[in-house]
């Protein structure tokens, strides 16, 4: 058990890097009801974006010195094409059938994957991503790599940003009220369209973040590594509750710790030495999800309330 702190730290971490993403799920679900299935892609492109940056500086810059360029870089890129898949993927298809949005996620996902794949040179294999200087860090029985520092760092900022804006600006509160009734919020004067471009930009914002957190994490960049996080990051959105923005965050961490709780304790349990370790991490992270839409469908911090009219 002495290795239980640094098993916790790790989930800790691992969770700050599905909430990042997991909160453009739950804003973009909160105002207009869709689940967007490429925004593990636009975690990907903001990925590749900070790698771009970092490629065409000069040479001999550090990675102290690039990182914020890199960040700026990552945010860009990510923006611009979540914008663009709102307005002219998913508006269009706005008041029409549920499935057809959904649907148009689906192929956006595939879409962008192939885009990355197709464009960017040698994105047919994972790409190396620059590593910060230092490090590790020692605390007590706690090791901690120096591009988790970052994380450590970006995630509670982000969410601070966030709290602040949405509960103490004009546009924060215009879109609070777009998400409980958007026809009454447009009566109101509150410009609808403009709150939902906000809503994909800032959830691009977040997942452009944690994507150059998960380019320091694991040393790389990879076209595909979009899908199975974005999945991760639904998954934390749907056990926070998803549409509630803390709860995004807090069922990232949840998912990051049971994760790796799992993976590492789980082989100990007589009878069950075959299904623990790294192998098994994205099987116990969807056991999970299956158990939160049994149990509580509404998440943690979510409520049950009636389909929108």
């Amino acid at each position: 058990m002495n290795e239980l702190p640094q098993q916790l730290v790790n989930g800790l971490l691992l969770g700050s890097m599905y909430g990042l993403v997991a909160i453009g799920y739950t804003m973009v679900y909160g105002i207009v009801q869709l689940i967007n299935f490429a925004h593990g892609e636009i975690f990907m492109t903001g990925g590749f974006g900070a790698l771009t940056v970092w490629l065409i500086l000069p040479g001999g810059t550090t990675m102290w010195v690039a990182l914020p360029l890199m960040i700026i870089g990552a945010v860009l890129v990510a923006t611009t094409v979540a914008i663009g898949a709102e307005r002219f993927a998913y508006r269009p298809l706005r008041g029409g059938p549920r499935l057809a949005p959904l649907i148009t996620a689906i192929g956006l996902s595939l879409a962008l994957q192939q885009a990355v794949w197709a464009w960017y040179p040698e994105a047919k294999s994972a790409r190396t991503f620059p590593q910060l200087s230092g490090g590790p860090f020692h605390i007590g029985n706690v090791t901690i790599q120096t591009g988790d520092v970052f994380l450590l760092i970006a995630a509670p900022v982000c969410m601070a940003v966030l709290a602040y804006f949405v509960n103490r600006t004009r546009t924060g509160r215009g879109m609070q009220a777009t998400a409980q009734d958007p026809d009454t919020a447009k009566l109101m004067g509150v410009n609808t369209d403009r709150i939902i471009v906000i809503a994909f930009a800032l959830g691009a914002v977040f997942a452009a973040v944690g994507a150059v957190a998960y380019g320091l994490k694991y040393g790389i960049v990879d076209y595909k590594m979009g899908f199975l996080l974005g999945l991760k990051a639904f998954t934390a959105a749907v056990l926070g509750g998803i549409g509630n923005i803390y709860g995004a965050m807090i069922g990232g961490l949840v998912l990051g710790i049971a994760e790796t709780m799992a993976t590492a304790y789980i082989n100990h349990i007589p009878g069950m030495q075959q299904l623990g370790g790294q192998s098994w991490a994205d099987v116990w992270a969807f056991v999970l999800l299956i158990l939160v839409l049994l149990f509580r469908p509404q998440g943690l911090l979510g409520e049950r309330v009636a389909d929108r009219a």
